[in-house]
């Protein structure tokens, strides 16, 4: 495996996506694992978040108490993006280190386009903005029903602003993440993540090396 540098779906960026619970944090680690022991540089991230400042703008969105209208929401997400493109993500791919994201820009489309209603037209031109050169070579949707992923964060006692969102809620980013993989089809390979947390290693690690020999 190469990087390809500076190029618009640079071949070392890969993200993560899915709804609430469906592991994308424990896969990322694990794939992240996987490269390592095979002799590659890995850096493994997440949105919002994966900077001192995108740390920051996390605890604004999460926190359960801060009500916030859904422009305020987006324009903070890719704020948090903006610089984690810059001080992290942009850097390593120069230095031809792999970087895998929990979320990417798939997410801001799925939450705040197909769930909260924002125009998609206007998401799509912050994208632009944002991260006019960069888009992952290749994205895993991980999959589930929406009630076992917001029942597996809460027997994990895991909660923040958006997974006390209704199940509805839910259900209209789940919706959402289908239309973004049916409209970019070579990008985005959906992974059912129903199975044990080996079993979804396992159909992500052959969808990577079938696309990644």
């Amino acid at each position: 495996m190469s990087t390809v540098k500076g190029l618009h779906g640079a071949r070392g960026f890969i993200s993560f996506e899915g709804i609430e619970g469906c592991g994308k944090t424990t896969q990322v680690n694990l794939l992240s694992d996987y490269l390592k022991a095979k002799g590659h540089n890995v850096l493994a991230t997440e949105e919002p978040g994966g900077t001192k400042i995108g740390l920051k703008i996390r605890t604004v969105l999460l926190e359960p108490e801060n009500h916030m209208d859904p422009l305020t929401e987006l324009l903070l997400y890719n704020a948090s993006r903006a610089q984690h493109i810059r001080e992290v993500i942009y850097p390593a791919l120069m230095q031809n280190t792999i970087v895998i994201t929990d979320r990417f820009m798939d997410s801001t489309s799925a939450y705040q386009g197909y769930a909260r209603g924002l125009d998609l037209s206007v998401i799509n031109t912050l994208n632009e903005l944002v991260a006019s050169d960069l888009k992952p070579f290749l994205t895993f949707l991980l999959d589930m029903d929406v009630e076992e992923g917001l029942t597996r964060n809460k027997k994990a006692q895991k909660t923040d602003r958006l997974e006390l969102e209704t199940v509805e809620f839910h259900k209209r980013v789940r919706d959402g993440y289908f239309q973004i993989a049916k409209e970019s089809p070579e990008r985005i390979k959906i992974i059912d993540a129903g199975g044990s947390v080996q079993e979804v290693h396992k159909k992500i690690v052959e969808a990577l090396e079938a696309l990644w020999p």
